[in-house]
């Protein structure tokens, strides 16, 4: 029998996690499986993709809704800055609410859509609104359902490119995933081709690999203590991160832990105000040697303070200053930058938010299931929208 985060098939069926234990798991192997899609599809992509990158004006927004959106707000610095190109990330709920706030320049945009289903309703009206507002408007549609409104729309569209991603993604359990990582992965890859390799892939799978082997017992332990409060905190690409760290944490417990987000530096600002001895605090380390200096100022604070219950720092490298204290890492030293550190990263935050949710006993794979939440977003009614 299988075992996924170190408890076997029939028993996390008891416990209504099955479903997204394999999805953390699989993470590893459908990187690498989104990365071989790419390189399949490699020239279609450039064919594509060619004549609009060669518009120096060239706008390109990353949208999506919540975890998809916070996606491409881990991603948007990093791809603006390697490929010196204008990368933004815009959310699709921004753009249903304030259609020309969001399209109110009339230059050639690229709009990515991430969208794990394909079918929320922001999704679809963000391509529509997109397409009314901009004369010249291109699709790169990254998703995991091949049936989505989406996907099929591509078929029928010549501005349209649509890329799949890989079988098993379209998760089933309620929080996205390994959707997510996939999505995120697979943008990296189209546009940072000198970084997006198939060795650091290949990298990256193997350290989170044994991280979901090697950390499962201390994340569990972490996940068993008392507290009520969860704060995350990253700089740069690692603050996107850490939002969708605290996103993941507050669905798989239904809202009973409470869980924010901010940076290091503008936890000061106010945030701080929510710690106290029912708070724990992670700090997702950054691995630029500047801004590394402000992440390990607050640790330092945050640790002579001593009022948190827990303070962990999750570094890819160790140094003596993160040694003073609390901390996991990745065992072995990636040296890469922010943007890639983001997924082993990710995956030790949703091991620890599942833990959590079973400690509390709720039902991972259905956490709300009194339909408040659902996993594609009920409810929303797309007005119409008339171009002034």
């Amino acid at each position: 029998m299988s075992t996924y985060l170190g408890m076997d098939e029939s028993f996390l069926r008891d416990i209504g996690g099955e479903q997204t234990a394999v999805e953390i798991s699989q993470q590893p192997r459908v990187w690498r499986e989104a990365l071989a899609n790419i390189e399949a599809c490699r020239a279609e992509l450039d064919a594509f993709l060619a004549p609009l990158l060669a518009k120096e004006n060239l706008r390109v927004v990353l949208s999506g809704a919540g975890t998809s959106a916070f996606a491409g707000q881990v991603v948007a610095p990093h791809l603006a800055r390697v490929t010196g190109r204008r990368f933004e990330a815009v959310s699709t709920t921004d753009v249903v609410a304030s259609p020309a706030e969001c399209f109110a320049e009339q230059v050639p945009t690229l709009v990515i859509s991430i969208a794990r289903s394909g079918r929320s309703p922001e999704s679809v009206a963000t391509v529509e609104l997109a397409d009314q507002l901009v004369d010249e408007c291109y699709h790169l549609l990254l998703t995991c359902n091949p049936e989505g409104d989406l996907a099929l729309a591509s078929q029928s569209r010549s501005n349209m490119f649509c890329l799949l991603m890989p079988e098993g993604t379209n998760d089933r359990g309620f929080a996205m995933t390994s959707s997510y990582t996939s999505m995120m992965l697979s943008a990296l890859c189209i546009f940072d081709r000198e970084q997006g390799t198939a060795e650091l892939v290949e990298k990256l799978s193997q350290v989170t690999e044994q991280l979901l082997e090697d950390k499962i017992g201390e994340l569990k332990a972490l996940a068993e203590q008392d507290f009520e409060r969860l704060v995350f905190l990253g700089s740069a690409s690692l603050k996107g991160l850490a939002q969708e760290a605290s996103l993941k944490f507050l669905e798989l417990t239904a809202g009973k832990v409470v869980s924010v987000f901010d940076s290091p530096l503008g936890f000061r600002h106010g945030p701080k105000s929510i710690v106290n001895d029912k708070t724990v605090i992670i700090e997702f380390m950054t691995n630029d040697s500047y801004t590394r200096q402000y992440d390990l100022d607050l640790l330092a604070e945050l640790r002579r303070d001593d009022k948190a219950a827990h303070i962990l720092a999750i570094s890819d490298e160790c140094d003596d200053d993160v040694r003073k204290g609390n901390a996991m890492t990745l065992g072995q030293t990636l040296e890469t930058e922010n943007v890639w550190l983001s997924f082993p990263f990710i995956a030790l935050a949703q091991v620890f938010a599942f833990f959590k949710s079973v400690q509390l006993q709720i039902t991972p794979d259905n956490p709300c299931p009194t339909g408040e939440v659902n996993r594609v977003v009920q409810g929303v009614i797309i007005h119409p929208y008339n171009k002034q």
